[in-house]
């Protein structure tokens, strides 16, 4: 039996507390780590916030007793009642910024392409996709890297997807917009003349037209962001935003790198995220 114990990680704001509850492939987490450790034998406790590597999985496959704990003594999972103990290689999700490191793991290892919707001849593929029923790919539209679409999207005319993007159920990416590597959630849209980099953006989400995220800093020094009351450093040279649910940000609005904006805010039009909000 696997057992999946939720954590809570308050840091995780504004995408949500839980990790078994933040959404990864359009899924969320507690689902994808229950199908992922079918692989173990005997009665597994796994922690919501830790997905492992293959090499970890693989190690682990053939064992019906063994004990796994991260880096700083805290078990990650066991089974039997052995004190084997196993370095455990993997992900820890912890922070806003583990969602795309996580996705960025996941998309990059698709080997093949699973298409139920329909993509126009005039648009341009260039790496693996997987893309949801109902969901149209339009004129213009130039895919570069391996990207998941969910069911029932508009992407484009004419917009720019790149790096490991995965989008979510019912979203709109429109005219002269540009996706980097970023995770777009449900019923979200991005319509017009954005550029979206390195970030996670909640369900339903409206970007006006002209919205742009910063995701690089002049010093080419790693980010940090407030977590917790305290600046961490993401690890990340290249990070955009964090966007709650419900965010509406106003025509031409500019975020700063790194920053975060919690469900329910809006800005106005020309306005400057300089800050979290």
């Amino acid at each position: 039996m696997i057992e999946i114990i939720e954590c809570i990680h308050p840091t995780l704001a504004p995408l949500t507390q839980n990790s078994a509850e933040i959404s990864v492939w359009n899924r969320p987490l507690r689902e994808l780590l229950g199908e992922t450790l079918k692989v173990l034998s005997g009665n597994v406790r796994w922690k919501s916030d830790f997905f492992p590597s293959d090499a970890l999985l693989a190690q682990l496959a053939g064992e019906s007793d063994f004990s796994v704990e991260t880096a700083d003594a805290e078990v990650v999972a066991s089974a039997g009642k052995g004190t084997e103990i196993f370095v455990a290689d993997g992900l820890r999700v912890r922070f806003p910024w583990d969602v795309p490191a996580l996705h960025e793991k996941l998309t990059a290892a698709l080997e093949k392409d699973s298409v139920e919707g329909e993509i126009s001849p005039r648009a341009e593929i260039c790496g693996r996709i997987v893309l949801g029923k109902g969901s149209r790919i339009l004129p213009g539209v130039y895919i570069e890297g391996n990207a998941v679409i969910g069911s029932d999207c508009k992407i484009g005319p004419n917009c720019y997807i790149r790096g490991n993007t995965v989008i979510g159920d019912g979203v709109h990416i429109g005219q002269a917009v540009e996706i980097k590597n970023s995770v777009i959630g449900a019923h979200s849209a991005v319509g017009h003349l954005s550029y979206v980099g390195d970030s996670v953006l909640d369900e339903k989400v409206n970007f006006g037209a002209g919205t742009i995220i910063g995701n690089l800093r002049h010093d080419g020094r790693n980010h940090r962001s407030m977590a917790g009351g305290v600046l961490v450093d993401t690890g990340r040279r290249k990070f955009g935003a964090v966007i709650g649910r419900g965010v509406h940000t106003g025509i031409n609005t500019s975020i700063y790198p790194g920053r975060k904006i919690s469900a329910g805010q809006s800005t106005l039009p020309c306005g400057i995220v300089s800050r979290d909000l």
